[in-house]
């Protein structure tokens, strides 16, 4: 049995520190690992592994909340450092802030190195054992932070996350209630699923913020790059030319390799939309505000008339992107963002119980490519040697657009976000609401405060703020036998 998952670990805490690089606000934790079982759902066996969690107890008052981050698809510490949200509130409010760390990703490897060798390993990587790890935890910090003499049996949890971790947070109030009280889920895509959203609809978001943002000749010169590459690449001295023109680590040989250089760029001009915020940040790569006005103005300013033109026009806009800080050697086409996002498992999770159809289509600046099943079917056998089961599986297991017995949960979405295509934009319920932040891009509004704030992502945060305040309220209301009233001022 490998040494990452044996029983009876011994608790480990590390005292760290993490920061924001390129002068951001910094924000400090103690890590702490838990014995967490693999398999939540079955008696066979009692394997555990350590999963991580960040702690920050700065402002934490006893009998106080606790906000709890459930972890994305990478490592947990570059998400402790770009929800900055948490923070500003948790200071006002004295909660405990925790961010766990989803299995299979950053540090938390229940297989050790051996996590991603076989489809047997990888198979304990799912959406459902990380809700019941989350679950798992949370049950732990209240035996650790429910102070002796207090009159609460257990504290009030409010789950926080953006995109993958948005979606995990609404679906742990959903299916779990004991656990949180309330859920704020930014950018959570909880219906990018089969027949809940047309598949043409992250892909024309994506354009149509490069035109708004953009230009107009931006959009043409990308729509115009797909034809220009394969026309390029037709042979083996025109594969060379545009590696050496891309700049890449590994230079294309195969027609294989064209097809990853085309996906891998798709890739990153969605990046570079997701992450449009008005100033400079790092989340999946060193940027300048507004970077799709960057990458645009950079490409614009070529003039082109033939495929190589083009191509340069291209590369110069990229390097916002690939190389804002001048230090980048070259380019990796294994990955698209920071190491810290955990790719591979993604990959993995969209193949089993995160399936999301999307297509492309003459509405949209890239290559026309309808939902094709069977292909996908067939990529996640070639990849992992596993099929998805059919495309239902998010739906059959988290009810789709029927959240009729939902509560307390605020889904908000910024709509220069292609992500948005597939979320919550109209309220559900009086206790189920949707919040649209117009010139917001991917889960900004959990993201510290800003000078450059505009004012929708403002008012988003001081809904996030009121609907938390009536979910305590409301707790301890119930827990202490006060009226609402003064409990809201506790």
């Amino acid at each position: 049995m490998p040494a990452a998952i044996k029983a009876a670990f011994v608790l480990c805490v590390l005292q760290v520190s993490l920061w924001r690089v390129h002068g951001e606000d910094e924000y400090r934790f103690v890590t702490k690992y838990i014995d967490m079982p693999l398999d939540h759902f079955s008696f066979t066996n009692n394997i555990t592994f350590k999963l991580r969690y960040l702690v920050n107890d700065t402002f934490f008052g006893e009998d106080k909340p606790i906000y709890f981050y459930t972890g994305n698809e990478g490592d947990i510490s570059m998400f402790a450092q770009n929800t900055g949200f948490m923070f500003d509130l948790a200071e006002k409010k004295g909660a405990l802030i925790v961010f766990a760390e989803h299995r299979f990703y950053g540090k938390t490897l229940p297989f050790g190195n051996d996590s991603y060798v076989s489809p047997k390993n990888l198979g304990y990587l799912s959406t459902q054992q990380a809700l019941g790890d989350f679950v798992y935890l949370i049950n732990d910090l209240q035996r650790q932070y429910v102070k002796d003499g207090s009159p609460l049996k257990k504290l009030p949890v409010i789950a926080f996350g953006g995109s993958y971790g948005g979606m995990l947070a609404s679906w742990l109030r959903i299916k779990y209630p004991y656990s949180v009280i309330g859920a704020i889920a930014s950018s959570a895509p909880i219906w990018q699923f089969k027949g809940l959203t047309p598949c043409q609809n992250f892909y024309k978001i994506t354009t149509d913020v490069v035109r708004n943002l953009g230009t107009e000749k931006c959009v043409q010169t990308i729509t115009k790059v797909w034809a220009a590459l394969r026309n390029l690449t037709r042979t083996d001295k025109g594969k060379a030319n545009v590696s050496s023109q891309f700049q890449l680590c590994a230079a294309l040989k195969t027609d294989d390799d064209v097809e990853t250089l085309i996906g891998w760029l798709e890739n990153v001009y969605v990046n570079i939309v997701m992450v449009n915020y008005p100033y400079p940040t790092n989340f999946l790569a060193p940027l300048p505000g507004h970077p799709v006005r960057e990458i645009c103005e950079q490409s614009d300013s070529v003039s082109y008339n033939d495929d190589e033109g083009l191509v340069i026009a291209i590369t110069k806009g990229l390097q916002v992107y690939t190389n804002y800080t001048g230090t980048t050697k070259c380019n990796d086409l294994l990955h698209t963002a920071s190491s810290n996002l955990g790719e591979k498992g993604w990959n993995f999770q969209s193949c089993t119980d995160m399936i999301m159809p999307m297509c492309k289509t003459d509405e949209d600046m890239f290559e026309n490519a309808p939902w094709n099943f069977e292909e996908f079917s067939n990529s996640c056998f070639q990849q992992f040697l596993v099929r998805p089961r059919n495309e239902e599986v998010p739906i059959l297991e988290f009810g789709g657009k029927d959240l009729a017995t939902a509560s307390n949960i605020v889904f908000s979405n910024g709509l220069l976000d292609p992500w948005s295509s597939g979320g919550v934009v109209t309220n559900i319920s009086s206790e189920v609401l949707a919040v649209l932040i117009p010139n917001g891009a991917h889960h900004m509004d959990l993201r510290a405060s800003n000078p450059l704030d505009g004012i929708d992502v403002k008012i988003a945060r001081q809904v996030h703020e009121r609907e938390i305040d009536k979910w305590l309220a409301k707790f301890y209301s119930k827990n202490f036998a006060l009226p609402v009233e003064l409990i809201r001022h506790l």
